[in-house]
């Protein structure tokens, strides 16, 4: 049979089991990646393991979420991560080098290998070829201690993409088509895998962008071939030596394919609040803007903000909109400041930031009271930017500078001639960012400060498991519903005594309070709950107030793994129907859990609130079961190195 891209790249790095869509497999992983907001917990869980080296070929700690220094707790954080790294054998980009993303892409990613980051956009580095896996923490940091990462083989979604892009129309659209084609659920148990002419048109970045946003579609992962383009990308960053030139077979074999012509893409827009709520930007009436903002993993690259550069330069920002830029890199930053396209935003008004995820996370910037904000990044969750009442657009680079001068959102075909941008021959790179571990490592420690409290362990799962419903949530309940993550909440990040005071905190204020009077309970989701964000708080807050079970419609990829790991039990509803024979504070009961996990038929749960009985499906591996009975994956790594 020909073989997808995919399926190649697992082929080549497999290590039990074997590649048949549905069945769990083990593969090497060449690298990982952590960021600060997730990473405490990873070099935590790293700790209480006993290594003494990583397995990887290589993995790399970046500072580029909670950067804001308002009081000691972030650079504590930095300062643990930095001796963890060291102790380790990581490397450790400093604040101000950039987007751990945007970073890995430019200095690190290789054709054919597998990446695994505690970031749920870590599919980025899909646009060099890679296969580049979002995953909680636990597993990350299992990773690096084992060399390992286990997964069950998804399916492939074949995009062909043929024709050409029109003039101002660029990556973002075409994402953003697709996730008006496929919704945020159409992804799910799918790696999305690239092909066809229009490929070609298509330069590295511009395929980080697409991949970027692959998560948003609720895929394992997103990825294009190595080919010419990819080449010279690597030649231009100076690692021509990681080129590989890799792609499907031709009339490689797919599980569904989907064609789509460039040509037929316009400048497009997903308004508020999902990224699939899409529509092209000259179907919308005229819409004022307060708020710019420019940057993060999906759209910060050099070419983008050369773009953008262009379109300003001689011209004003609106005297109503406050525009933000956030460099991807610092070698981008460097770079526009020696060519003059720094001081071309400057000129026109923009704020510049420091060369981090920023906005994007709500870390800075949040805008006014119901303000309308454009933003080139991936995500337009209901109060993700720090303001509930504001209205996010996603949009291009693009159409983000010509709007910021209008001062609403703007079609960008509509303006003129889209400028040229000319790429220089070499990119420059400046390695004073990053901290390479010493040689000698024997005898470093790491240094804690006092806001860094241990992460919660779950005990062995019993057989009977009764509680109340603590709270009955409604679809698509995002990863930032059940653990905000805001300039206020993000210090707090290694705290989890602290975070659970704000669980749930866009849909309740006191599911704490509901979880400690009640001794924990569980939670009843509807479709795609945990979408979002690999942050596995939004597992490790839920255990510590004492969340049983998660029973839901559907569960997100990420997050339902993370519940495993966890020691929190995932179960779907048989009969979606059965999702309304729950209310809050209902007495629920899973009778002989164990039992039925086992031996792999349904879960029997008792409503003795409402005196009736429904039948759950636990969907995982032999292997998650085991994790599950053992209270989760850190206990059940332990009991096999004992």
């Amino acid at each position: 049979m020909k073989k997808s891209l995919v399926y190649k790249i697992l082929e080549k790095n497999l290590l039990s089991g074997s590649v048949i869509e549905g069945s769990e497999i083990s593969i090497k992983v060449n690298q990982t990646l952590t960021q600060d907001s997730t990473g405490t917990m990873v070099y935590l869980q790293l700790e209480s393991m006993g290594i003494q080296d990583i397995k990887t070929d290589l993995s790399v700690a970046y500072i580029d979420h909670n950067t804001l220094q308002s009081g000691f707790e972030n650079a504590d954080d930095h300062e643990f991560i930095k001796t963890a790294a060291a102790k380790y054998g990581i490397i450790f980009s400093k604040p101000g080098n950039g987007i751990c993303h945007q970073l890995h892409l430019e200095r690190f990613g290789k054709p054919g290998d597998v990446l695994i980051g505690s970031d749920s956009h870590t599919p980025t580095c899909g646009g060099l070829g890679m296969i580049s896996i979002g995953s909680g923490g636990l597993d990350v940091a299992v990773a690096m201690a084992k060399g390992y990462y286990f997964l069950k083989v998804p399916k492939v979604l074949n995009v062909e993409l043929v024709g050409k892009l029109k003039p101002w129309v660029s990556a973002k659209d075409v994402i953003l088509y697709v996730l008006k084609e496929l919704s945020v659920k159409g992804g799910v148990g799918y790696v999305v895998e690239y092909s066809g002419e229009g490929v070609k048109e298509l330069s590295v970045t511009d395929r980080a962008t697409i991949t970027n946003m692959g998560a948003e579609l609720g895929a394992t992962t997103s990825i294009f071939p190595s080919d010419e383009v990819t080449r010279e990308f690597l030649i231009k960053q100076g690692r021509e030596k990681d080129f590989v030139n890799i792609a499907a077979d031709e009339d490689a074999v797919y599980h569904k394919k989907v064609k789509i012509d460039l040509n037929d893409i316009e400048p497009m827009t997903a308004m508020p609040h999902s990224p699939d709520n899409v529509v092209s930007i000259k179907d919308i009436e005229k819409i004022k803007v307060d708020q710019v903002a420019i940057g993060s993993c999906t759209n910060s690259s050099y070419t983008d903000l050369m773009k953008v550069a262009k379109i300003l330069k001689g011209k004003r920002v609106h005297p109503d909109v406050s525009l933000v830029i956030s460099p991807g890199s610092s070698n981008i930053l460097r770079m526009m400041s020696d060519n003059g396209a720094l001081g071309d935003l400057i000129s026109a008004g923009a704020r510049i930031l420091e060369a981090s995820c920023g906005p994007c996370i709500g870390m800075g910037q949040a805008p006014k009271t119901d303000a309308v904000s454009l933003r080139t990044f991936n995500r337009n969750f209901k109060g993700r930017c720090g303001t509930k009442s504001a209205d996010v657009y996603l949009v291009s680079p693009e159409t983000a500078a010509v709007s910021a001068i209008a001062g609403y959102l703007i079609d960008p075909s509509t303006v003129g001639d889209m400028p040229a941008i000319e790429l220089p021959d070499k990119f420059d790179v400046y390695e004073n960012y990053f901290v390479c571990p010493p040689i000698d490592r024997d005898g470093l420690e790491v240094t804690m400060g006092p806001n860094i409290k241990p992460f919660p362990v779950n005990k062995d799962l019993k057989k009977n498991i009764s509680g109340k419903v603590l709270l009955k949530t409604g679809d698509n309940i995002t990863t930032d519903d059940i653990m905000p993550s805001n300039a206020k909440l993000l210090p707090f990040r290694s705290n989890i005594p602290e975070l659970s005071k704000y669980c749930f905190g866009t849909i309740v204020d006191d599911f704490h309070i509901r979880a400690k009077e009640n001794d924990g309970g569980f939670v009843i989701g509807g479709e795609n709950y945990g979408q979002g964000s690999s942050r596995e708080h939004a597992a490790l807050v839920p255990l510590y107030l004492g969340v049983k079970a998660v029973i839901a419609k559907s569960f997100a990829r990420i997050h339902k793994a993370n519940l495993i790991n966890s020691g929190i039990v995932p179960l779907v509803l048989k009969d979606k129907d059965d999702y309304d024979k729950f209310d809050e504070l209902d007495n629920i009961e899973l009778v002989d859990i164990i039992e039925s996990l086992e031996n792999g038929t349904e879960v029997e749960l008792i409503n003795r609130s409402k005196a009736v009985s429904i039948d759950l499906i636990f969907e995982g591996s032999k292997r998650d079961v085991e994790i599950l009975k053992c209270g989760g994956y850190l206990n059940y790594a332990k009991k096999l190195n004992d």
